[in-house]
């Protein structure tokens, strides 16, 4: 299992409540963790991504990595997590679903109440759930971008890799844009309502 795969099936969780756009992008940083973790396949020039020789085995990996830009200039981690992120959290929902981790579970009594996705219990989720009791640095990290805590320590985690900590510092950043974009919509829609709404 990836750190991508491990964080969905985490930000999955019935009880918990993650936006889509900040979990795809914490899905493209735990993308590039896991690229950068695998040999020969990307490294990092101060903020830029410098795509290896060696395609990992994973799809989805795969395909983040085909879509880096093979040559200079190199693409800075900021954009990567912007341009790879769109609709990423749907990619890895569509592949885990299909891979038979994920199934839709319909909520409340009313046949026709909301489906939402839940892991299965599987080795995958095993594993995910294991990384996250045992507080893996990167795991807690990603999730702690979006919002997910459950009783994990406040303080920040102690990464010693330099390339990874420039990832997650780019993930924090670009979710906390985010959230800045959502309020000013917020602020904007609610002053065009009560401009029409009048006095």
């Amino acid at each position: 299992m990836t750190a991508a795969k491990d964080l969905f099936i985490i930000a999955v969780d019935p009880d918990r409540s993650v936006g889509q756009g900040d979990l795809s992008l914490a899905l493209a940083g735990a993308e590039l963790i896991d690229l950068l973790s695998s040999a020969h396949t990307v490294t990092l020039d101060g903020d830029l991504i410098v795509p290896g020789r060696q395609s990992p085995d994973d799809r989805l990996l795969g395909e983040a990595w085909s879509a880096l830009a093979g040559q200079a200039p190199y693409e800075r981690v900021e954009d990567w997590l912007w341009r790879r992120g769109h609709d990423l959290s749907a990619a890895y929902q569509t592949a885990l679903e299909e891979e038979g981790l994920l199934h839709q579970q319909r909520r409340g009594r009313s046949a026709f109440g909301a489906e939402r996705v839940e892991p299965v219990d599987s080795p995958a989720r095993r594993q995910a759930l294991s990384r996250w009791a045992d507080s893996e640095p990167v795991l807690v990290a990603l999730a702690s971008a979006v919002g997910i805590r459950d009783g994990q320590s406040e303080d920040e985690p102690d990464i010693d890799d330099e390339a990874v900590t420039t990832v997650l510092v780019a993930v924090n950043d670009a979710v906390m844009e985010l959230e800045a974009e959502r309020q000013k919509r917020a602020i904007e829609n609610t002053a065009f309502a009560n401009l029409w709404r009048g006095p």
